[in-house]
């Protein structure tokens, strides 16, 4: 490796990789910024390159950006130990089931949102977005933390704590974050890295629920609600007037980050019991709307499936908050239109759809259809919107 360095024309890194080798100023480019300036020095340069990266740069590292801009051709990588493996293995956890996501150079609340539902995360940070930053946002959603600092260096230091203590603790960059949910252990052996499978299959049917009197959206209702949420891993969903918690519990089978807002305490309760019986997370909040949806973190997507008396308020702050989609079922027409101006009001487009369905009955030796009360389906729609 030093030969390979010597005999560069141009060698590349960050200036504390640079400087540990003692690299020539004239022959040396510190990766910074948005690496324009680096890009620029080897393009010009006549001889061998030489980039100098943490661990593994290909995965998330420069590997992409030097086969996008220069091709892959000539491109030799000589791979480390990546700072996950390291932060796994200085934690004593198996990692083939955890999620590995990147806040590094990237906006971080898709990264945070992983982190709230995925029960095993691994997350690489960044200057001004470190552990103190993704424990307050983890605050209250159950997560152990386990922060790596300085991986490999004279100076490592390994922590493990709840998020609270985490947030108050000042740390150093570069770094690793391991998030766990020690309520939610792995399902022993898997084939999958990430244990991302897919949930099999979705808008269950009502039996999968306990619910109230049958107070939960019904399954074909669930499926036109779902597909217009469109939850996914980096999301984050509101289930309000969730009742059962069958929507924010979909949400989270398919990836998503859920929250729950219901106003009855023995619904809360029964919409707990309901995500631990299909093993995801989900926060219940216990409130009145839009009260309590006032110190939630930002949402992808809202789903407000009960209203009350405040229903205008509530479609407002929904329509306001939602970063990329509200979808309402309502039964009362005379509330179908004002929730659409309201929607076109807060900039979004919208759809209104009437849906009824019938199942199959027996009577006897005989069949019937028995209809479902119909149920409007009104989505408001930011198109174009970045994740």
């Amino acid at each position: 490796m030093q030969s390979v360095v010597r005999e560069a024309s141009l060698v590349v890194g960050g200036r504390r990789h640079l400087d540990a080798l003692g690299v020539e100023p004239e022959r040396s480019a510190a990766l910074v910024g948005d690496l324009s300036g680096a890009m620029g020095r080897i393009e010009a340069s006549e001889g061998p390159v030489v980039v100098l990266a943490s661990g593994d740069p290909g995965f998330f590292g420069i590997v992409r950006l030097l086969g996008e801009r220069f091709g892959r051709e000539g491109l030799r990588v000589l791979p480390g130990r990546s700072s996950v493996a390291l932060a796994f293995a200085r934690a004593g956890l198996h990692w083939d089931d955890a999620l590995v996501v990147s806040a590094h150079g990237r906006e971080p609340r898709r990264a945070v949102n992983a982190c709230r539902a995925h029960p095993k995360v691994a997350v690489l940070t960044q200057p001004g977005f470190g552990p103190a930053e993704l424990a307050r946002e983890l605050e209250g959603w159950g997560r152990s933390l386990f922060v790596a600092e300085g991986l490999g260096g004279e100076g490592e230091r390994c922590f493990r704590g709840d998020a609270a203590t985490v947030a108050r603790m000042e740390w150093r960059d570069p770094n690793v974050v391991i998030a766990v949910d020690e309520d939610r252990p792995g399902e022993g052996k898997g084939w999958i890295s990430s244990g991302s499978e897919s949930p099999g299959r979705w808008a269950l049917p009502e039996s999968e629920f306990e619910h109230r009197s049958g107070m939960i959206t019904k399954a074909e209702v669930r499926a036109a609600v779902l597909a217009r949420l469109g939850p996914g891993p980096g999301d984050l969903v509101w289930d309000v007037g969730a009742g059962s918690g069958s929507v924010a519990i979909e949400s989270a089978r398919l990836g998503a980050a859920a929250v729950a807002v219901e106003r009855d305490g023995e619904s809360c309760e029964r919409a707990r019991r309901n995500a631990a019986r299909h093993g995801v997370s989900v926060r219940v909040v216990e409130g009145e709307a839009p009260g309590a949806l006032r110190d939630l973190p930002e949402p992808d997507a809202v789903f407000v499936g009960g209203t009350g008396q405040r229903f205008e308020e509530i479609v407002k702050h929904s329509a306001v908050a939602a970063r990329r989609a509200v979808v309402l079922t309502l039964i009362s027409l005379e509330r179908v239109v004002p929730a659409a101006e309201i929607l076109e009001g807060c900039g979004m487009d919208v759809e209104t759809t009437l849906l009824q369905a019938s199942r199959v009955s027996g009577i006897g030796s005989m069949h019937r259809l028995v209809p479902e009360t119909p149920v409007f389906v009104v989505t408001g729609r930011r198109e174009g919107v970045a994740a």
